[in-house]
């Protein structure tokens, strides 16, 4: 069996022929394997939808409750059989609930990772390595130039900044699913333990999450209707990236704007979106995680799904790995 005849590219994203289901695909099909609920990979109108179930109650939440035909959970190593191939969901370490997808016929293996980094994370499982033939990689990060730091050592300089300035508003600018609640987290494990404020969209998402068990609280509504601007001074307030080109931004008192993202380490984007303190806190691999992780995995060949494909194709062709980009479109690497 040839690797495209278990896995192959179409124009609606990966698809397993002898299963008939694709993974994460960017339209509406019959089936979908969705690694995890970034809107990018989990779209609503599938007909049906295998996820774990953090992912499906994601999409719920995000889609309501008719987002798909049918919903199914994946269990977490759990073996299920698929019209002839046989799948598993393994740790992603991306977001809550994020899997990687195994797919298997006669002794050969396809690993998709979705999108995946190998750091701790409080609010998620971490990635685990997956023996196989193929590696389907995302390369977001994939330019010898991204070298992410500690997450914690960023925390300590937000929170270093909101000692300095007690009279501003620290107005963390964070994406609504995995990396606001991530944040948080961070600070809860700080110490931090005071309220933090939140924008209305990511109230539902933080409610899921603390349903899951993961510690968020005390969390309180970033409205003024609870305060004048000086009750906001000191705080910090965190919302989605998009609240801060909005009237909502213009609320608090001296605001220091922050914005949590790998981007952040390319001072151009951060100087564009007038970031006064950026905070490099990825969801995703750095060029040393993703190459690493490749060389562990070791599998006969790596397909690239988006990103910055060429660089980590020319890696695995200089270290001896087959490698080729699979040029997908519709995956969003700017909300990260």
């Amino acid at each position: 069996m040839r690797y495209t005849d278990l896995v192959c590219r179409t124009e609606k994203g990966i698809y397993c022929p002898p299963g008939d289901f694709h993974i994460d695909p960017v339209r509406p099909v019959p089936r979908a394997l969705v690694t995890h609920g970034h809107s990018d990979h989990a779209r609503a109108g599938h007909g049906a939808v295998l996820a774990t179930a953090e992912t499906l109650a994601i999409m719920a939440a995000r889609y309501g409750e008719g987002f798909a035909g049918t919903t199914q959970e994946a269990v977490l190593g759990e073996v299920l059989d698929l019209g002839g191939a046989s799948v598993t969901f393994h740790p992603a370490g991306h977001v809550l609930g994020s899997a990687q997808i195994a797919v298997e016929k006669d002794g050969l293996r396809i690993v998709a990772s979705g999108d995946y980094k190998r750091r701790r994370d409080p609010t998620c499982r971490g990635f685990e390595p997956v023996a196989c033939d193929v590696f389907i990689t995302e390369a977001t990060f994939a330019l010898p130039v991204f070298r992410h730091p500690d997450a914690g050592d960023e925390i300590a300089r937000l929170l270093a900044s909101v000692a300095q300035f007690p009279d501003r508003t620290h107005l963390v600018g964070a994406y609504a699913l995995g990396k606001a609640q991530r944040v948080i987290a961070l600070l809860r494990e700080a110490g931090y333990d005071r309220p933090i404020y939140i924008h209305g969209a990511l109230q539902r998402l933080c409610d899921l999450y603390e349903e899951e068990g993961i510690r968020l609280r005390p969390l309180e509504p970033a409205t003024i209707e609870k305060g004048g601007r000086k009750d906001f001074a000191g705080a910090i307030v965190i919302g989605p990236p998009s609240a801060f080109a909005d009237r909502w931004a213009r609320r608090f008192a001296d605001p220091v704007a922050a914005f949590a993202s790998g981007w952040m380490s390319v001072r151009q984007r951060a100087r564009q979106r007038g970031v006064e303190l950026p905070l490099v806190i990825s969801d995703h691999c750095d060029w040393d995680e993703l190459t690493e992780t490749i060389a562990e995995i070791a599998p006969a060949e790596v397909w690239v799904t988006h990103g910055r494909e060429e660089a980590l194709v020319r890696w695995c062709a200089l270290n001896g790995i087959a490698a080729r980009p699979l040029h997908l479109a519709g995956y969003e690497e700017e909300a990260e």
